[in-house]
């Protein structure tokens, strides 16, 4: 009996030390995912803020100004997609997001009527998600909406360096350059982050802005043609087509 005793308690004696070692295990494993993952997600109150409210764009390793690539890969559908970003004449708003992400479902909603959607700068917004390997194209297509371009594509989380999601790009086309980036809690936070980061590269904020400088210049145009038509000039006149040489000898003649 004594010899059964001893067994039993030399068994949960070991037994503790396996529960014990266990434990310790779990929560070495616990931080060392905690710090891989410290500051990835907007959604913990403990994350680091050093991409939260950034609107300035991050220079490169080696200083020097990031510039915009184009964006392909494919639609929730399977299709092939490739959309231009670099070299076009309009700014776009690159939306960086999940099916995952619990805040990103405050943005697909957002998105839901894209029509209604005042974008900074009246860039043209277009979603990227990661590709099949790391998305499920048949969630995706729960959240995005159908007139919405949306384009799963790894590695264009790679190019333009993505350290979070949600996070957002603004892109000046003509330019080729990242203008603005950064990360929020709702779409009315990156409205005023990436507005601020329009005026801040001195480009229009807003359609009716463009709008205004159209109408201005049609104004100026309109004025100027009724003037010239006071004057007797008009379309095919002759002054308005002069010919080489012309003011080289009216300045003779006047000598």
């Amino acid at each position: 009996m004594a010899v059964l005793v001893t067994v039993l308690a030399v068994v949960l004696a070991l037994l503790s030390v396996l529960v014990a070692g266990l434990l310790r295990s779990h929560a070495e494993i616990l931080r060392a995912l905690h710090s891989l993952e410290a500051g990835l997600d907007p959604d913990e109150e403990d994350a680091a803020p050093v991409h939260r409210g950034l609107t300035v764009p991050r220079p490169r390793a080696d200083g020097d100004v990031r510039t915009a690539v184009d964006l392909i890969g494919v639609t929730p559908t399977g299709d092939a997609v490739s959309v231009s970003i670099a070299g076009v004449r309009h700014l776009t708003l690159l939306a960086f997001l999940t099916s995952g992400c619990t805040t990103c479902v405050e943005f697909w909603n957002a998105f839901a009527e894209p029509g209604r959607l005042e974008v900074p700068g009246d860039a043209r917004l277009v979603v990227v998600t990661k590709g099949e390997e790391a998305e499920s194209p048949a969630r995706l297509k729960k959240f995005a909406p159908r007139d919405l371009t949306v384009v799963m594509s790894s590695p264009a989380w790679d190019a333009y360096d993505v350290p979070v999601a949600p996070y957002f790009v603004l892109v000046d086309g003509p330019m080729s350059a990242i203008v603005g980036e950064g990360a929020a809690m709702s779409w009315p936070q990156i409205v005023g982050m990436m507005e601020q980061a329009v005026v801040d590269a001195g480009l229009s904020t807003s359609t009716s802005a463009r709008r205004r400088r159209g109408e201005d210049n049609r104004t100026r145009e309109a004025s100027v043609d009724r003037d010239l038509i006071d004057a007797g000039i008009e379309p095919g006149h002759p002054s308005l087509y002069p010919t080489p040489g012309a003011d080289l000898h009216d300045a003779e003649a006047g000598m």
